[in-house]
């Protein structure tokens, strides 16, 4: 079947909720850049791979009917063409509140650290999400919040408009239902992955101690996903 949905939004810009709420309502399993870090054993060589201009894309997304965040939405025109009946999503959100949120969790130095002590990982970060353009501007508001209004407008100007749902955070159920041809759920759109939540996860794996071994970080992501879950959902 291939990808359904492709999230063409930046991260921290409710990416994870967004994961949980497509796999809710039949989309599901969302790619999200937690599902990377959850295998990243098999993952990581293949998206190392496809950043080089080899796509594994099949491989990747075996099993997945959406994907949205880093790294997937770094190549949203190359997994569009890939999958041209795949609707796109771009997620987004007060550009200041963008700034804020990555600068103090997935693009401050202590999150990064926590991963790149691991040479495959920092190579895959400076090929899919650290590039050249963006190590420039980091820490500096003016220029880092002009790369989010850049990248915005370049999915709304490139994707097809009726392929495409430009989708604030806070929208909840019905925009995106309607957009997907779906009934809205009863249960109340989740709301996951804070910056507090975050932080205090990533927080267990401590960089002075050295690189995390890949299955110490496939333990600890694959437990998050499953306790955000369980709060977004509860049984």
């Amino acid at each position: 079947m291939g990808l359904q949905v492709i999230g063409a939004g930046l991260g921290r810009t409710g990416t994870l909720s967004l994961k949980l709420a497509l796999e809710h309502i039949g989309f599901g399993k969302c790619y999200h850049m937690s599902e990377m870090i959850a295998h990243m054993r098999a993952h990581l060589p293949l998206w190392v791979e496809s950043a080089k201009g080899d796509p594994q894309w099949d491989a990747i997304f075996a099993g997945y009917h959406s994907s949205t965040d880093y790294p997937g939405c770094m190549f949203w025109r190359e997994l569009a063409a890939k999958y041209p009946e795949a609707k796109i999503i771009l997620t987004t959100r007060d550009p200041d509140k963008w700034f804020e949120s990555v600068t103090a969790t997935v693009m401050s130095p202590e999150h990064r650290a926590r991963f790149e002590g691991n040479p495959l990982m920092a190579e895959f970060f400076r090929l899919t999400v650290f590039d050249a353009d963006i190590e420039r501007r980091l820490g500096n508001r003016e220029k880092m919040v002009e790369y989010f209004n850049t990248w915005n407008q370049s999915v709304i100007d490139q994707a097809p408009a009726e392929r495409l749902l430009v989708y604030k955070a806070g929208d909840g159920w019905e925009p995106l239902c309607d957009f997907l041809g779906v009934p809205v759920p009863p249960q109340p759109y989740p709301r996951v992955n804070s910056r507090e939540e975050m932080t205090e996860r990533t927080g267990q794996v401590d960089p002075s101690k050295g690189p995390p071994s890949p299955e110490m970080m496939e333990q600890i992501i694959g437990a998050y996903l499953a306790d955000l879950k369980a709060k977004a959902f509860p049984t």
